[in-house]
């Protein structure tokens, strides 16, 4: 509950920056394009006060980029995977209209008053008022220009979005990551019993449930691949707090919450193996189509592998000594050294560790 509602916090505060900034670049070209147009003459008297303007709009742009905030975590947390995106886009549509005919009648009424002139005539002004309607397609522009960032940063990771725009990902990077793959246990079972329609639904609610505390320890969605979830940490990140551990016991329980649902539903309840690996590895950005980021190296293959064997050790989730060493988990984690494995393809033996967590 508590990282959902420093979810929200930080997600508000980036609307309420956003759409300072956007409603003041637009008023400040309507503000100067007035003085340019041809045919127009505001006489000194009534010289907009470029500065008080902009203050109130950036004041105003407050409530509504918490309201926006509010509105748009609401659909996503809450609503999206219950609703058709045609519903949500007709009801996110008219919250908003609605919400910037109040916006602009105010600003619109403050600007009269700084005036001293009747800037409209009637409640329904706004119906054939062509620079209200030019508000609405600058808000729908700027609301897809937010959603654009948004999408950019929940698939490539926090802060990746921004150095792929700066081109830093265009020559391969080194990196020191924590990968975990995810897989069902059992899925080729899973699949013929079910069909491949409700065994679709299953990943998908698995996912879905997966998504809802990804965030809470910082993971990256690196990519899915049927009913396997590739996540990834910066080293150092995964390390902190145990997250890269921490996350698979908490994804256990999620499901085990939601059991009487699954069982319900699919008459079975899921289970996940995970293999769990870290060390230094290439990046870089890949394809001209469906451009994405790429990790190459070692790390992902053994990381792959170690997953592979999880149902020969009959364990839930294994992990490299390499990185197990580097952790600190707590008390009630108990280790197991499973021996020195020789991994198919590698020269090399590698010591893994399962991991069980007491009730």
């Amino acid at each position: 509950m508590m990282r959902t509602l420093q979810q929200y916090l930080l997600f508000t505060l980036r609307s309420i920056i956003f759409w300072m900034l956007a409603f003041s670049f637009m008023i400040i070209i309507r503000y100067f394009g007035i003085f340019e147009e041809k045919g127009v003459n505001i006489l000194p008297k009534y010289e907009l006060p470029i500065l008080d303007l902009l203050t109130f709009v950036g004041l105003s742009s407050i409530p509504f980029g918490i309201f926006y905030a509010a509105i748009e975590f609401l659909f996503d947390r809450y609503l999206a995977k219950n609703l058709a995106l045609g519903v949500i886009i007709f009801s996110k549509t008219f919250i908003y209209l609605v919400t910037l005919i109040f916006l602009v009648t105010n600003v619109v009424e403050y600007t009269g008053y700084v005036l001293e002139v009747e800037l409209y005539d009637g409640g329904d002004w706004w119906r054939t008022n062509k620079t209200f309607w030019s508000i609405v397609i600058y808000f729908i522009v700027a609301s897809l220009v937010f959603s654009f960032i948004k999408i950019a940063n929940e698939k490539f990771g926090r802060g990746v979005f921004i150095k792929m725009l700066l081109g830093k990902y265009r020559k391969p990077q080194e990196e020191k990551r924590i990968f975990m793959f995810l897989d069902l246990k059992a899925s080729t079972t899973i699949a013929e019993e079910l069909g491949h329609y409700t065994y679709s639904q299953l990943i998908q609610d698995c996912f879905y449930d997966l998504n809802t505390i990804v965030r809470k320890y910082d993971a990256e969605i690196y990519q899915y691949v049927g009913d396997e979830a590739v996540l990834s940490w910066k080293y150092a990140r995964g390390i902190k707090k145990n997250r890269a551990v921490l996350l698979f016991f908490a994804f256990q329980e999620k499901i085990q919450s939601r059991k009487n649902h699954y069982q319900e539903k699919y008459d079975l309840i899921p289970e996940f193996k995970a293999g769990i690996h870290g060390g230094t590895l290439m990046v870089t950005e890949v394809g001209s189509v469906k451009k994405e980021l790429a990790y190459h190296g070692d790390v992902i293959n053994t990381t792959a592998r170690i997953q592979s064997v999880c149902n020969t050790y009959n364990s839930n989730v294994l992990i490299s000594e390499e990185l197990l060493n580097d952790m600190n988990l707590p008390k009630n984690y108990t280790t197991k050294s499973i021996d020195d494995l020789l991994l198919k393809g590698k020269a090399k033996t590698i010591n893994i560790y399962s991991i069980t967590k007491e009730a």
